[in-house]
């Protein structure tokens, strides 16, 4: 699955790993913190304050030992007062430590205090009780030895113990709060490393992928340019060829307008001919002679059609393979425009202008396609009006012929020359129209194939300038390529 993600989304999956582990991290070390903390506070405030309480207890101790002695010795009741509120403070305090002693051996050992401190109080009473009925201070002195100094040193004893067994809870915390850190230190060390690794590793992992994706890429865009620039090349040898062969249309174009022109002269050259054919004609026997030397010049005139009918014909199927040549370029032309608006949509943006250019040769080689089948139209109007001229000539020959044979029988025969060089006058007037129209659309072509000859410039021109985008793409793509992968570079 992970093969088919984008390069973003391993991007962001990356960074989301990196910040996972960090949250972790941070995790850890707020649960380390706070046990670290916790410890340290029940240190501070638990074992903390008992010492502070065992420490009073023992004060409070001595403070009403001090004040039995000074009663003892003076007999005076301000120092049982005190020693009563020495011993009411005592008290006090020791509850506040059975309330927050935490440990069984902190539990007994606070019982053991309360019971010695007792024992304790009761000889000390014992001994006031002896002390106020008129006990000597001899007696006094040896019951307080015999009674209240072993109670006293017991409770201070167990004032010790339990200062000892605090003061060896608090080390234990404050040791235990030291190894907790310690651990936590530790873990989130690991952790640390750990996630660096990670980290690196993703790095490498997204640096690796980002190179082969661009490794790919650049390669394709390589592969994409060398076809391109082959295309381009391709293409701009096709249209010098096209300019050439348009140039030598342009030429054979040119040639065809002037034998059009000719044709045309020579048709109304015949026509006259035969209008004045037909007034010698119609003046009867007396211009015989006149006539004859005009079948004469009929014949001559007829041979002369007939070799322009030739001619022209010729030239009709030299205009017909010089269209065909026209027609395939056209074909050619539309076909490489199509194959060049494929290439330049595979291009993207670099190929908006090749695109632009390559559907203007295309329409362009359209419109040749359709004057080239103009053209080819008024050519079989031609050949159909040269078939026609030489099938009249010849019947002209023919009848001129006969004339000659039969010169007898001339005065006979002039109404049939007559209508025979009506036929001739229409059919030279057929032949006049025909070539004013050729001319035209010899005209039309030569413009059109001048159009053809402008555009193929053009074309080549954008061709080159498309060879040129695309050895500066093969270019930059190499020195892509180079950024990606220097050591292959090199």
């Amino acid at each position: 699955m992970a093969r088919g993600w984008t390069f973003g989304r391993r991007i962001t999956a990356g960074f989301a790993t990196i910040v996972a582990l960090t949250m972790v991290v941070g995790l850890i070390a707020v649960v380390a913190l706070g046990k670290v903390v916790s410890s340290k506070d029940r240190v501070i405030s638990v074992d903390s304050r008992l010492l502070y309480d065992a420490g009073r207890l023992d004060a409070t101790s001595s403070e009403m030992a001090a004040a039995f002695r000074g009663f003892l010795l003076t007999e005076e009741d301000s120092f049982l007062d005190q020693m009563t509120g020495a011993r009411r403070e005592f008290n006090a305090t020791l509850q506040t430590v059975k309330q927050a002693v935490h440990t069984a051996d902190g539990r007994r050992l606070a019982q053991a205090i309360e019971l010695s401190e007792a024992e304790h109080q009761q000889a000390l009473d014992g001994i006031i009780s002896l002390r106020r009925t008129g006990g000597t201070l001899e007696a006094v002195s040896s019951a307080f030895e015999a009674r209240a100094a072993p109670k006293h040193a017991e409770l201070k004893s167990d004032i010790d113990a339990f200062v000892a067994n605090e003061a060896r809870l608090e080390d234990e915390g404050r040791q235990a709060s030291s190894d907790t850190a310690s651990a936590a230190v530790a873990l989130v060390g690991v952790i640390v490393i750990v996630a660096g690794l990670i980290a690196a590793m993703l790095a490498f992992l997204l640096t690796r992928s980002l190179r082969r994706l661009i490794g790919t890429t650049v390669g394709n865009v390589q592969s994409s340019s060398a076809e391109l620039q082959a295309t381009a090349h391709q293409q701009a040898t096709g249209a010098k060829e096209q300019e050439t062969a348009m140039t030598e249309i342009t030429t054979t174009i040119t040639e065809l307008l002037a034998t059009s022109r000719q044709i045309a002269e020579s048709a109304q050259r015949v026509t006259q001919v035969a209008e004045q054919t037909t007034g010698a004609g119609r003046a009867g026997e007396s211009t015989i002679a006149t006539a004859q030397e005009s079948m004469s010049e009929i014949r001559r005139q007829v041979d002369l059609i007939v070799d322009h009918m030739l001619e022209l014909g010729e030239k009709s199927e030299r205009i017909g393979a010089v269209l065909d040549i026209v027609s395939e370029l056209a074909e050619q032309t539309n076909i490489l425009a199509i194959n060049s608006t494929i290439e330049a949509a595979g291009a993207g943006e670099a190929g908006k202008r090749f695109a632009v250019v390559a559907d203007e040769i295309r329409k362009l080689a359209d419109r040749v396609a359709d004057s080239t089948k103009e053209i080819r139209g008024l050519i079989d109007v031609v050949r159909s009006a040269v078939n026609t001229t030489v099938m009249a000539t010849e019947i002209g020959s023919k009848a001129v012929d006969e004339g000659k044979n039969q010169f007898a029988d001339v005065a006979t025969s002039f109404e049939e020359i007559a209508g025979l060089v009506s036929t001739t006058t229409e059919a030279a007037r057929e032949i006049e129209l025909s070539t004013k129209q050729q001319s035209t659309a010899v005209e039309q072509v030569n413009v059109a194939a001048t159009s053809i000859a402008q555009a193929t410039r053009e074309t080549e021109a954008g061709l080159s300038q498309t060879f040129q985008t695309a050895t500066q793409l093969t270019e930059l793509s190499k020195e892509l390529q180079r950024l990606v992968e220097p050591r292959g570079s090199a």
